[in-house]
């Protein structure tokens, strides 16, 4: 299994990175702050206004760094990277299983079986945990029947009206998951803009998770744009969000709610722009913290048996995907969390 390296996030205004003996060093103000080879780095993402030298980013294209550009907000901007280390057969055999119809409806299925399963899984964990949890157990068998109705989907299109009643199912709960004493709501799902603090650091860690996961898919030699769920647009990295989807309730849900239920995100912690809301400074340094110790956990891979950090779940995922369109594996077997 693929060794786990850091994803580097520069977050504070007008850093240098820049490159000195296969180092990649940052600097604030004319003054060096960190510096860490570029071996243990797989890949940098900075926020707002930052500056990276040009001998920085040839090191990062030699080493196979990803370097992502995102707005203050973390909406995404640009990305550079080295040659693509792409598997030219493998990705021949992606492009004509986008043809099949039958492999795409299986594909869809699965992801979304996964999605599902981990979403029930959310609702049923603190639905134990509270004196009064029958609507969220309701709602868990309504999670339950819908992934069974998946079964008899004849098209992809069916299957993406079952999610979206899943996942209205699924958020319509989401104010019962956050303690009372936290001092914040959900409401409804808001994305673009988010339009309360909940939202913020969901969008934020959805953003977050496309990144790993965009990674991933590339390290495998796949295409993340040649996605079966999502629609193909120009840019848009569409195979990356069809795979995060059995992914967000497990690793980006559960830890909205733990950061908000145990109280370790405030009202300081965020900027209040019009109608939307975003993480400021402070607060995305928050998040990512967790972020980063989150995926340095160690679990047991449901269908691999193997012990591994978290932040390799999206490698394992692309990896056994990567199998699939080889004919190792028959079906693609989602990530359910236990």
């Amino acid at each position: 299994m693929k060794k786990l390296l850091e994803t580097l996030y520069v977050l504070t205004p007008d850093s240098y990175l820049y490159e000195r003996n296969d180092n990649i060093c940052l600097s604030i103000g004319g003054n060096e702050k960190a510096s860490v080879p570029a071996s243990q780095v797989e890949s940098i993402v900075f926020f707002g206004k930052n500056t990276v030298s040009t001998h920085l980013l040839g090191l990062c294209a030699e080493h196979g760094i990803t370097v992502s550009f995102l707005d203050r907000n973390g909406r995404f901007l640009s990305r550079a990277c080295g040659p693509v280390n792409g598997n030219v057969l493998l990705r021949k055999r992606q492009y004509a299983a986008m043809e099949d119809t039958e492999h795409v409806l299986l594909l869809v299925r699965d992801l979304l079986y996964g999605k599902l399963r981990n979403s029930k899984e959310v609702l049923l964990r603190h639905a134990r945990n509270e004196e009064d949890g029958q609507s969220l157990y309701q709602a868990a068998e309504q999670l339950a029947a819908l992934a069974k109705q998946m079964e008899g989907c004849t098209n992809v299109d069916s299957l993406r009206g079952i999610e979206g009643i899943a996942a209205s199912t699924y958020f319509e709960q989401f104010d019962r998951l956050l303690s009372e004493s936290c001092g914040f709501q959900f409401g409804q799902r808001s994305r673009k803009p988010p339009k309360n603090e909940v939202n913020a650091v969901l969008s934020f860690l959805y953003t977050m998770l496309v990144h790993d996961m965009r990674s991933a898919l590339e390290t495998v030699g796949l295409d993340p744009a040649a996605g079966y769920l999502h629609a193909l647009r120009p840019g848009r990295p569409s195979l990356a969000l069809d795979m995060m989807e059995e992914l967000r309730a497990p690793l980006c849900d559960r830890m909205t709610l733990t950061l908000f239920n145990k109280g370790q995100l405030s009202k300081n912690d965020f900027e209040y722009v019009s109608q939307a809301v975003y993480l400021n400074d402070a607060g995305r340094k928050k998040v990512l913290t967790q972020w980063r110790s989150r995926k340095q956990e160690q679990i047991v891979h449901p269908f691999l048996k193997e012990r591994i950090p978290i932040g390799l779940i999206p490698y394992a995922q692309s990896m056994l995907f990567a199998r699939v369109l080889r004919g190792d594996l028959d079906r693609y077997p989602p990530f359910l969390w236990r």
